[in-house]
């Protein structure tokens, strides 16, 4: 449940605990800690004979022993701790209100995506992901990627309903957790959706000079001076309008 776990956390989404003796998950995407991960397992009665006899859960040494020695050793106690801050967090009201926070941004990111013309895989999205098919405008996953990239919107090229390759998807996948830990609300959202807006814009003129070809694009963006100049006018406003919401703990920045 590694992209979910924040949302589980907080009960904004089914959890898989009821169904699973073993759930794995990482612990720096929607809960928001350090780079690692973590492996819950189920304890305690897992059946009984007609004996009467009870049957134990024996996960907790064999997935003990698979991770240590079995796969890595020599334990990060800052990892440790930052973990450990982490999960601390996820219990308080405050974690519930930003996982809460999370889907409103991300459903009104898809809204307003949607409202420009562009599809959303499954219509819509019920957590913190919004997966854009950029087929309706004319781009590849790749070239939406690459523009956006360089106005400073960081967003990665996914593989939508339909494509039949994924190294040439149609899609890019836009999230909403780091915007909602800056503070960013629905209304914020808004500009969001318009400097993505302006940006395919840009990359939709690109492609009428290099076509679809990745190569050819990125020649365009780098040496065509109109492209370039509107490319760094667009940076220019998002940077500008990002330092509005400081980075937690790095304020100055």
């Amino acid at each position: 449940m590694a992209h979910i776990s924040g949302l589980v956390a907080a009960g904004v989404v089914p959890s898989p605990f009821e169904y699973s003796d073993v759930v794995s998950t990482t612990t720096h995407k929607t809960l928001r800690g350090p780079r690692a991960g973590v492996i819950f397992y189920r304890k305690g009665v897992r059946s009984v004979k007609p004996n009467g006899t009870k049957v134990m859960y024996d996960l907790e040494s064999k997935i003990n022993q698979a991770v240590f020695p079995g796969l890595q050793g020599g334990p990060h106690n800052h990892a440790i701790a930052a973990i450990a801050t982490t999960m601390k967090q996820a219990t308080t009201p405050q974690f519930v209100e930003y996982q809460k926070q999370i889907i409103k941004n991300a459903q009104r990111l898809c809204e307003g995506m949607k409202s420009r013309g562009y599809n959303i895989a499954t219509g819509g999205t019920d957590v913190h992901l919004a997966l854009v098919d950029v087929r309706s405008a004319g781009l590849t996953g790749a070239t939406a990627e690459r523009i956006l990239e360089l106005c400073s919107i960081a967003c990665n090229k996914n593989t939508v309903p339909g494509d039949k390759s994924a190294l040439n998807p149609s899609g890019i996948r836009l999230g909403t957790p780091a915007l909602t830990t800056r503070g960013l609300k629905e209304s914020d959202i808004d500009k969001v959706v318009d400097y993505i807006d302006k940006a395919l814009q840009i990359a939709q003129d690109a492609i009428k000079i290099s076509g679809t070809k990745l190569v050819e694009f990125n020649k365009v963006v780098q040496d065509n001076s109109d492209i370039k100049n509107r490319i760094t006018t667009l940076k220019a406003e998002i940077e500008k309008y990002s330092q509005s919401f400081p980075l937690p703990g790095l304020e100055t920045l």
